[in-house]
């Protein structure tokens, strides 16, 4: 996850957008097939995702090496928050346009108000620049070697990959079902938005993501909600200038837009954490402060292997949560059952 804080400060909210793009899907896709790590945990079999990559042709299969050898993906995503509206071949001009020093300011990760300045002059070629932006990002997984990577390429083959694997994904894989994702989409939009009024913003962002609590942060004044296909079950953040981004994955409604009946997965995970009477017992001591699991053993009576189970499920149910080495009720968790269950039970077709 991309998250990068340098102060304790907090703000008192933040206003949430909800936006859409079939663009947005196509650059998940490009990064989910590429993450070999990740694939076996994704929604879709890692079975369906190597018969895909199989069906894929050379030139494809040569971006995706390269994708996977850079994360250009990132590139792709920061380069769709600048023109999020647009359709594939405006998304293609706008990169085709682009200045050098243009192109690697936007790509190189937003990672701080204060550093807006080095990282222009990274885009510029400032090598001190770039070992200051890649010292303060050192904890990311990726960010140090792309980082390197952005500042150093040629711009001509940056611009070249990213149109032909950005074309020949949405050629290949997406346009076929493309009305159908849309579809997906909007319908997960207009769930978001009947909701958009019931909660505050905190509860919002919660309750879209499946339990993330992200509470506000100094010069983060928007939090943007887009919701994915590709990356369920997983929520994916990234930061950009004045606002923390969620990629979410939508809801099982969403997937079935003509079933009333259809569950939220996040609600039904909730529902069947609490539908046991140790952990109703757990979330009852919890009420009451936090435990450790040695504090919730001896007041259970039970092994801490049978513990450690539970509360597994509640953690999962994003009911609990660990402080330090302490269990910790999410009040606002179960405050917002009642209205997720309204929603639901309010849904028509």
């Amino acid at each position: 996850m991309e998250i990068i804080q340098s102060t304790v400060r907090k703000r008192k909210s933040y206003h949430v957008k909800v936006r859409y793009s079939i663009l947005w899907e196509c650059a998940l896709g490009i990064a989910a097939v590429t993450n070999e790590r990740l694939l076996d945990t994704l929604e879709m079999p890692e079975s369906e995702w190597d018969q895909l990559k199989e069906t894929l042709p050379k030139s494809l299969k040569k971006q995706l090496h390269y994708v996977q050898q850079h994360n250009t993906w990132k590139a792709l995503l920061q380069l769709l928050h600048e023109v999020p509206d647009s359709t594939l071949d405006e998304f293609l001009t706008f990169i085709q346009t682009r200045s050098s020093s243009q192109i690697k300011f936007s790509c190189l990760p937003y990672i701080g108000e204060e550093f807006q300045e080095v990282r222009e002059q990274a885009a510029n070629g400032d090598e001190h620049a770039l070992d200051q932006l890649k010292g303060v990002a050192a904890d990311n997984p990726f960010f140090p070697q792309y980082m390197s990577f952005i500042v150093h390429v040629d711009v001509n083959e940056l611009k070249n990959h990213l149109v032909n694997v950005m074309t020949q994904w949405y050629d290949e894989v997406v346009s076929h079902v493309e009305q159908e994702r849309i579809q997906i989409l909007q319908t997960d939009y207009e769930e978001k938005m009947k909701m958009d009024t019931q909660l505050s913003s905190e509860e919002f962002v919660q309750w879209a993501t499946g339990g993330i609590d992200y509470q506000p942060e100094p010069h983060v004044f928007n939090v943007l909600l887009i919701p994915q296909i590709c990356y369920r079950p997983w929520n994916i953040e990234a930061d950009i200038e004045g606002t923390k981004v969620f990629y979410y994955p939508v809801s099982n409604a969403s997937l079935s837009p003509n079933d009333p009946y259809a569950a939220p997965d996040f609600l039904v995970q909730k529902y069947k954490a609490l539908g046991d009477d140790i952990r109703l017992k757990m979330v009852k001591i919890l009420a009451e402060g936090d435990c450790s699991l040695q504090e919730m053993t001896e007041q259970l009576a039970l092994g801490k292997s049978t513990i450690h189970h539970h509360l597994k499920m509640l953690r999962a149910a994003k009911l609990v949560e660990m402080k330090g080495m302490k269990y910790s009720l999410r009040r606002q968790a179960l405050s917002l059952m009642d209205k997720e269950l309204a929603a639901y039970l309010e849904r028509t077709v």
